[in-house]
């Protein structure tokens, strides 16, 4: 709807064809419209604007003396109307040629890149921007509308500004180097004794200290001296045998398949962690964000179930 006082765009535009067509007929057949409609559109801008543009005779249509003045000035406003509808059509377009995700460190490391591998390759004029951050600057970077689409692990979130589904799950292992104490442990480390041992961890915002937290809080909370940003330096603490590390399945299975980390059995703490897709609610997704969420959701990795 226009502000009070503001003519239409189209109303202009077709005062520009009157004048430049020298009637309101031929005026009427550009704009595929009849001549009484023509003509009672510019009574209705004449009206808005509070005087005169065109002068009528049987000789045709003409301007007055303050139309001739109106004129480069509608001309103006029209090429500016242009410029402003192409800037938004390659604004559109580029919303549908570039997608930008944002992902925490283990889906980004393990997971978003046979996914945007698959969707490049369907697409190979696609553009996409990869910000990797942990699980709580993932939440940011969406929320300020900075990335399309984000995905995190962590515990089930469910929080009413953000559209969450789960696209997939995985464990935190506790693991030790060979030769620990606990390296040839038969019964499962308890969580009273997980809390009284200084262990290696994820700084706070990540999905797995998240998970860590939420499981241990019931028993005193984790004690760690040692918190590190990324799931490789937790890895590489790890294999120097300095103390025991809580870290994913995903980060782990190499190193425990062969041999220089040992995964130690835990009892009674349930460390799963969700996979999810985020985006702002109320806020339409792009076709490309859709499809990327759907080849998330066919991720054949959800070992946490």
């Amino acid at each position: 709807m226009n502000r009070v006082g503001t003519p239409e765009i189209s109303a202009l535009d077709l005062f520009v064809s009157v004048v430049e067509l020298g009637s309101l007929g031929r005026a009427a057949e550009r704009h595929h419209i009849s001549q009484p409609a023509v003509s009672m559109k510019m009574t209705q801008l004449e009206t808005q604007i509070g005087f005169r543009l065109l002068e009528r005779s049987r000789g045709g249509t003409r301007l007055t003396r303050q139309g001739e003045r109106a004129l480069p000035l509608v001309r103006k406003l029209l090429e500016s109307s242009e410029m402003m509808m192409a800037e938004m059509a390659a604004i559109k377009a580029e919303q549908h040629s570039h997608l930008r995700v944002a992902a925490s460190l283990t889906i980004a490391e393990f997971l978003i890149g046979e996914w945007m591998g698959t969707l490049t390759a369907e697409l190979p004029g696609l553009s996409m921007t990869l910000e990797v951050a942990n699980s709580a600057e993932v939440l940011s970077l969406v929320r300020r509308g900075a990335v399309d689409l984000g995905f995190r692990e962590g515990v089930a979130l469910s929080v009413s500004d953000l559209n969450i589904e789960k696209v997939g799950s995985d464990r935190l292992l506790l693991v030790v180097k060979p030769g620990h104490k606990w390296s040839r442990r038969k019964a499962p480390v308890t969580p009273e004794e997980l809390a009284q041992t200084e262990i290696i961890a994820r700084e706070p915002g990540s999905g797995t200290r998240e998970v860590l937290e939420g499981a241990m809080m019931p028993y005193g909370g984790i004690h760690t001296r040692r918190e590190l940003g990324s799931p490789a330096a937790v890895l590489q603490a790890a294999r120097s045998g300095y103390a025991p590390a809580v870290i994913s399945e995903l980060t782990a299975a190499s190193s425990i398949s062969s041999g220089t980390l040992v995964e130690v059995p835990v009892d009674r703490l349930d460390l799963r962690r969700h996979f999810q897709v985020i985006w702002l609610a109320g806020r339409p997704v792009s076709e490309l964000a859709r499809r990327l969420v759907e080849l998330a959701r066919r991720s054949p990795f959800d070992s946490g179930q």
